[in-house]
């Protein structure tokens, strides 16, 4: 599963690095240990509801992590639906309307996976792009509204079964859409938009052990994401 990620780009910088149209002009802070029910920026394409508006735009938008179905009694299912696994997507009534409709891109710097050690405490990993470029994971969206009138957009984060060296950590991985498919995988026109999913790990990725402090979501900060050093655990795994 993906269940933490690394997201400090700022919001200039995902405006010019995804070619954003319409900017909602939301901004939060550099987050370092994004977890479930937070805040997170989500890339979508959209008719702007302005007069005479009628194709649909790229946009940056503020958007909160665990996806509500629209049909949900309690906003509180999200923290249950922050992953959407890939291969039941067209059958899971929480996801088969986003999926054909309602896909995002949620921008991360690389994501975190806790690895089991016999004897020990699990060892977090930082997995991110080796060249330091960003990692746009697959994700959906979703509008639900409350009993007073009140909007909530969520998301989810579609993830597969981890293979080859990723496998080693967790069993699961995001997927993440190349740069060249971003348009379509936003194109609400497209219904059928599986064959633009690719496993993180073909995304040229390298995994680095960090600080347990990672453990614990109140903390934040770059240094979560630095690698170990001088220790045993100090190597990265690929």
């Amino acid at each position: 599963m993906c269940g933490r990620y690394a997201s400090a780009r700022k919001r200039h910088d995902l405006l010019e690095e995804f070619e954003i149209e319409l900017d909602s002009e939301e901004e939060i802070e550099p987050d370092y240990n994004v977890a479930p029910t937070k805040e997170v920026y989500a890339v979508l394409s959209r008719v702007p509801r302005t007069e005479g508006a009628t194709r649909p735009v790229r946009q940056l938008r503020v958007i909160r992590w665990g996806l509500v179905p629209s049909w949900a009694k309690d906003p509180s299912i999200g923290s249950r639906l922050i992953n959407a696994r890939m291969e039941t997507l067209t059958e899971k009534p929480a996801f088969r309307k986003a999926f054909a409709s309602r896909r995002c891109l949620l921008p991360a710097d690389g994501y975190f996976e806790w690895m089991p050690r016999e004897g020990r405490k699990k060892q977090p990993y930082f997995i991110h792009p080796a060249d330091g470029g960003v990692l746009a994971m697959a994700g959906l969206y979703e509008f639900w509204k409350d009993p007073e009138g009140e909007w909530l957009c969520t998301c989810t984060v579609i993830t597969t079964a981890a293979e080859d060296h990723l496998g080693e950590i967790h069993d699961r991985t995001p997927m993440c859409i190349g740069r060249e498919h971003w348009a379509d995988w936003l194109d609400p026109g497209i219904t059928d938009a599986a064959e633009l999913l690719v496993p993180a790990s073909a995304a040229g990725l390298v995994a680095d052990p960090v600080s347990t402090e990672v453990n614990n979501v109140r903390n934040n900060g770059p240094e979560l994401i630095h690698p170990l050093q001088d220790t045993e655990d100090a190597s990265p795994l690929f």
